[in-house]
């Protein structure tokens, strides 16, 4: 909880202590209410006199028996203010006991397993809590003073206040919502690497109000939460296996063959490259420009960088396929005249065939999206045994 939080609740309960102070002063003022006679009048009594104008009460003549009368007035109120004392000082007891359980309950949820593992619902519930055993504690302290009457305008002017802010803060309570779904759900860990709304960067914390974000340049970014809880989130870190790729050109008369070979031994030799799943690859295209190889490796991303580690195999590739004689395309131009006779056939390579390529589907990810499955807590709504209500 927030040092601000703190301090608008003991500002709250003190607000609290002084209305019932008020409440209770107002109720002693009032005067008791007159006793009426309930004999029937006599039919031959005389009419009663007009009562005497409001403004000749407290003339220049009669002023003494006016002051007489406000005195007396004052010490009447005075007396059943203090008639009520005993009971006011109770109701503050009974508020200054009800805001210490409220403290000491708040404090010790977890012995009833009513804390959350997470700090950001574990400090709502206890705000909760405690809110509602001070309501409890006021509507017991307005009983015992008489003034259970006022409840009913009290929560009237609290429902109509809250509609007023509900109304003019509807963004800040949007993104509070927001927060506490994202806390449930948990979509991504601090220090995960993530990609939300086109925004990349790796997470830093989630409060009430918004996401932050470190991105890859050290900037932080907040983003509010409900765009968030609405965005599609991409998390690179959940799975800790990830792929990378990078393309090569090879000249139309190169061998296929042989620079897949080079290049998955070269690629299977970088530190870091894992075994399984194993390298791959793959012909884009064979053009003009020549063949564009795709190749794929492996990483795990507690252990090494995609990055280091997809540089060091774009080198190692490109530094044994200079080392046999495998050229990137290059841009000739062959021009004919009429005076040429025999034009000379370039040189190519032969392709050697092999009958035993592997095209089997493959199987990669699947034995990940497996393992993500039997690690998913709650029900699946896509398993085809799970019924819906």
């Amino acid at each position: 909880m927030t040092a601000s939080a703190s301090l608008f609740r003991h500002f709250a309960t003190w607000c609290l202590v002084a209305l019932l102070t008020l409440c209770a002063a107002s109720a002693a003022a009032a005067p008791a209410p007159a006793v009426t006679d309930t004999k029937p009048a006599a039919a031959n009594a005389a009419p009663a006199a007009p009562a005497a104008p409001a403004a000749s009460l407290c003339s220049i003549r009669n002023f003494g028996d006016c002051f007489d009368s406000m005195i007396d007035n004052a010490n009447d109120a005075l007396m059943r203010l203090l008639e009520r004392i005993p009971l006011l000082i109770l109701a503050l007891l009974v508020l200054l006991i009800a805001n210490w359980t409220s403290r000491f309950v708040g404090n010790r949820l977890h012995l009833v397993k009513l804390r959350s593992q997470n700090p950001y619902m574990s400090g709502l519930l206890r705000m909760i809590v405690r809110t509602v055993i001070i309501l409890i504690g006021i509507l017991i302290a307005l009983d015992l003073i008489g003034l259970t009457s006022v409840v009913g305008a009290v929560l009237g002017s609290a429902g109509v206040v809250g509609l007023v802010l509900g109304f003019a803060f509807r963004d800040i309570a949007e993104n509070y919502i927001a927060g506490i779904l994202l806390s449930v759900r948990r979509p991504f860990e601090p220090g995960e690497h993530v990609v939300i709304d086109n925004r990349e960067g790796k997470v830093i914390s989630v409060n009430s109000r918004a996401t932050v974000l470190m991105t890859l340049d050290g900037n932080h970014l907040q983003l509010p939460n409900s765009l968030v809880f609405k965005s599609v989130v991409l998390n690179y870190s959940k799975n800790p296996k990830r792929r990378f790729d990078f393309s090569m050109f090879i000249d139309g008369g190169q061998s296929i063959r042989e620079a897949q070979t080079m290049a998955m031994a070269a690629i299977a030799k970088v530190e870091g490259v894992l075994e399984e799943p194993a390298p791959a690859w793959t012909v884009v295209e064979f053009g003009t420009t020549g063949i564009q190889l795709r190749f794929y490796g492996w990483v795990d991303q507690h252990q090494s960088d995609l990055g280091k580690v997809r540089s060091e195999a774009v080198r190692q590739v490109k530094a044994r396929f200079a080392n046999a004689g495998i050229e990137a395309p290059r841009t000739t131009y062959h021009v004919v005249t009429s005076r040429e006779r025999d034009v000379p056939e370039m040189e190519t390579t032969t392709e050697t065939l092999h009958n035993g390529v592997d095209t089997s589907v493959n199987r990669e990810i699947d034995v990940q999206v497996a393992e993500a499955r039997a690690d998913a807590a709650g029900a699946n709504l896509l398993q085809p045994d799970v019924r819906t209500p």
